[in-house]
C-alpha cells in the first residue's frame, strides 16, 4: 500500500473507531473509493465494537466492579490501540483477535 493511499483514507479509519456509528459512517463512505486502509480498519472497529457490546452485555450480569473497571480498561487499551494505528498510517491488528475480524469481515472493502 502506498503513501497516497494511506493519506487518503486515514481520516475514514480514525472515524470508525468513535462509535459505532462512526464504523458506520466510514464504512459507507468507504463504498464509492474502496481504500483498502480505511477498510481495514473498519473491520477491526466493527470488531471491536461487536465484541464489546456482546461482552459488555455478559459483564454488567455480574455485580463486581472489578470485573467491570477490567473490562473498561481492556477495550480503552483495544481502541487507543488502534486510533493510533490509524493515525500513524500503520494496519495494527488487534492483539489475539484482530486476526479473526479480517476473516469475519473479509467481504468488507472488497
Amino acid at each position: 500500500m502506498n503513501e497516497s493511499t494511506i493519506k487518503e483514507g486515514k481520516t475514514y479509519a480514525f472515524v470508525s473507531y468513535l462509535t459505532l456509528i462512526g464504523t458506520l459512517i466510514a464504512f459507507y463512505m468507504n463504498q464509492e473509493k474502496r481504500n483498502p486502509f480505511t477498510s481495514f480498519h473498519v473491520r477491526q472497529s466493527l470488531g471491536l465494537w461487536l465484541l464489546y457490546l456482546i461482552l459488555g452485555y455478559v459483564v454488567s450480569g455480574f455485580d463486581s466492579w472489578m470485573l467491570s473497571t477490567s473490562f473498561w480498561i481492556f477495550f480503552a487499551v483495544l481502541f487507543f490501540y488502534g486510533i493510533v494505528g490509524a493515525l500513524t498510517g500503520k494496519e495494527h491488528k488487534a492483539p489475539i483477535i484482530g486476526d479473526y475480524f479480517q476473516k469475519i469481515f473479509s467481504t468488507i472493502g472488497q
